[in-house]
């Protein structure tokens, strides 16, 4: 009778086994995942660090290229009046790093 009682309860439990074990492993490697999600967002890897680069490389082209195309328009309206261009401006090297 005993074994009958232990068999039905072995099939009928066996779900809320699973259930703990799988429970208990979540428990255990929750903060090795909250640990490694903090220190990713604490960090910029190559490709990061490549994409931000490239993106000050175009902002710096861009802002040269329109300070160049408003010393342009300057210098034919200068031209137009009789006078002399304005200084050109100045070439500012690549942003740093």
């Amino acid at each position: 009778m005993k074994l009958v009682i232990a068999a039905t309860l072995l099939v009928t439990l066996s779900g809320c086994v699973t259930s703990i074990a799988k429970t208990a492993f979540d428990v255990v490697t929750l903060p090795v995942k909250v640990v490694a999600k903090g220190v990713d967002l604490a960090t910029t890897s190559q490709s990061e660090a490549d994409e931000n680069r490239g993106r000050a490389l175009r902002k710096a082209e861009e802002d040269a290229g329109k300070r160049e195309r408003l010393w342009a328009a300057a210098c034919r309206k200068a031209q137009a009046r009789g006078e002399a261009c304005p200084p050109a401006p100045a070439v500012n090297p690549a942003p740093a790093p």
